[in-house]
């Protein structure tokens, strides 16, 4: 019953917390005054040929920027990435492939050392690190650019609609925006310099080059398995404001096209997420309390009075989830009411991540973590 009571009332408090925060959330939009900077769209790609064209299409089909260039690094892939790229080179200049083989420093993750070489190449004022499975809309980058400037930012940190076709997809990827805009202080977090209120996804990000730079770029962040969250906490403490806006309306990204990628991708990182074990455990503790508990009491309880808390507890998560689906694209039904669900198989992967970590079992395309 006690499990059930505080549950309940941290699911609400949560679900209130939502919706404030999706009131005063950011959308970059694009006025029409053209960006006239140069601006680097900087593409880190390895075995990426599904999906790469894509990507690359999208980035030079952007409207409102007068100087753009489109830098995709091929990371040492196996498969026909180079030969897309190149094939697409040849139609439009302002593309540029660089070819590595470089082995990975040791003391570096292989998509950073990508990222650090890409900067380093880029001549633009502000750079646009893309994932190679993203796809842009035409005017996704002036909208963060015009945002970036007329707000006076370091980094300007767009989530990208998180498109989930599969079962375990589902479930899980809609967690990707759900968790931070239920518990982090948007508002706060824009205008602090703590490194602690960070949300950042690294499928689209937008930085200003000198900060990146005076930050330290990707160097900073080198062994770091979430790197993203980890350049906005160095820009942070370098002085800089960031600010995590809802992308959805300015970029789409499928991260995983399987089960088995879905659970390989997640365990490769969440072992990181919360800092230690005990981390993990705590969070994962009061994930379950807050919209696991409800539930089970909803549906498991003899007591009448227990049940109908649990009812109020179980409908605030789907309530908090279905807001940010709504706000987002996403589907909302059923979805949302699966959420004890999701939460559920985001508890056994993070223990599963924890698993493959201490036994040196994560990798990620070819590579140990």
């Amino acid at each position: 019953m006690v499990m059930v009571q505080a549950g309940s009332v941290l699911a609400v408090a949560l679900a209130a917390h939502t919706a404030y925060n999706l009131k005063i959330l950011r959308e970059p939009s694009f006025s029409g005054a053209e960006i006239t900077e140069r601006v680097s769209i900087l593409i880190p790609a390895r075995n990426e040929e599904s999906t790469i064209a894509r990507t690359v299409t999208s980035a030079c089909a952007q409207q409102g920027v007068k100087d753009l260039e489109v830098i995709v690094l091929d990371d040492d892939s196996s498969d026909k990435t180079a030969e897309i790229v190149n094939e697409l080179a040849l139609h439009d200049s302002r593309i540029q492939l660089i070819q590595s083989d470089e082995q990975v420093p040791p003391d570096w993750m292989g998509k950073q050392f990508a990222c650090h070489r890409l900067s380093q190449i880029a001549r633009g004022t502000v750079l646009v690190f893309v994932d190679a499975d993203v796809e842009l809309a035409p005017r996704a980058v002036a909208a963060c650019v015009e945002l970036l400037r007329s707000e006076n930012l370091a980094l300007v940190a767009p989530y990208p609609k998180q498109q989930a076709v599969g079962l375990l997809e589902r479930l899980v990827q809609p967690l990707v925006v759900w968790s931070w805009v239920a518990t982090l202080p948007v508002g706060i977090a824009e205008k602090s310099l703590r490194p602690s209120l960070s949300a950042a996804n690294g499928q689209l990000l937008v930085l200003d080059t000198v900060a990146y730079q005076q930050a330290g770029g990707h160097s900073s962040v080198r062994d770091i398995v979430l790197e993203d969250i980890a350049l906005m906490r160095s820009l942070k403490i370098s002085g800089a404001r960031c600010a995590t806006v809802n992308g959805s309306n300015i970029a789409q990204c499928r991260m995983y096209e399987s089960t088995q990628g879905v659970v390989n991708g997640y365990t490769k990182s969440l072992w990181s997420a919360f800092g230690s074990p005990a981390g993990s455990i705590a969070v994962s503790a009061l994930l379950a309390v807050a919209y696991i508990a409800p539930a089970a009491g909803m549906v498991a309880s003899h007591k009448k009075s227990t049940r109908a808390i649990g009812t109020i507890g179980y409908s605030a998560g789907v309530l908090s989830r279905a807001l940010v689906a709504q706000r987002t694209g996403n589907p909302i039904l059923p979805d949302s009411l699966a959420h004890p669900v999701s939460i559920t198989t985001f508890i056994g992967l993070t223990a599963l991540s924890w698993s493959r970590h201490l036994r040196g079992k994560n990798t990620w395309k070819g590579r140990v973590l």
